[in-house]
């Protein structure tokens, strides 16, 4: 039976992924097909992980060349330096997610960048399950809450005000984008953001309860 390569190439773009192997494997031209098809792809489908990120920019680009070549890496050293790494890991993503474009930092400039909440059990229990499932959440257990420099609040009006002093320099160029960051890729976020525990707070901890 002749297969036609016009049908072949429409079967293609809805076949799960142990039938594309079939008609890849049967029909080898539809390869340029398929990358071509996967290039066209949204940006959120095409970076899923940070090694999707360093294949969107490139094994040249500058910030991918640092964290391959940083000594920061090395088992001995990496877990003290978790925050760093976990910086130059999302300064990749955001560069792949932003498909070229680069902050400017100018007043009339808009830019996004996530933002997140710390919740105790007792404030969760209280949402609603639709709520939660618009939310990606992660238990914080393993960070130090205390003096860990994730946020910063004051009051210094009758009855109050607030602002915003610090930006970031992780940004994004739509709103849509910095959630979708924030969204899949929390747990770098977390390591950013936060101070991992070490054993001897985690031994403590366990000798309290």
């Amino acid at each position: 039976m002749e297969i036609k390569i016009e049908n072949a190439k429409a079967a293609l773009k809805t076949a799960d992924e142990s039938v594309k192997k079939v008609l890849l494997a049967l029909l080898p031209e539809l390869k340029e097909t398929e990358a071509q098809t996967a290039a066209n792809r949204p940006i959120t489908k095409r970076v899923k992980t940070f090694e999707d990120a360093c294949r969107e920019l490139g094994e040249d680009h500058p910030f991918v060349l640092a964290y391959q070549n940083t000594n920061l890496r090395d088992p001995e050293v990496a877990e003290e330096n978790r925050d760093i790494l976990a910086y130059m890991k999302l300064r990749i993503i955001a560069a792949a997610l932003n498909e070229g474009w680069e902050p400017q930092f100018t007043e009339d400039e808009w830019r996004w960048y996530p933002w997140f909440t710390l919740w105790t059990e007792e404030e969760l229990s209280e949402k609603s399950d639709e709520w939660k499932a618009d939310r990606h959440l992660i238990s914080t257990g393993d960070y130090s809450g205390d003096w860990a420099g994730f946020a910063c609040a004051l009051s210094d009006a009758a009855p109050s005000s607030t602002g915003t002093s610090f930006g970031s320099r992780l940004c994004f160029k739509s709103e849509a984008l910095a959630t979708y960051c924030g969204k899949q890729f929390i747990s770098l976020w977390a390591d950013f953001n936060m101070i991992k525990k070490n054993s001897s707070e985690e031994g403590k901890e366990a000798d309290h309860e």
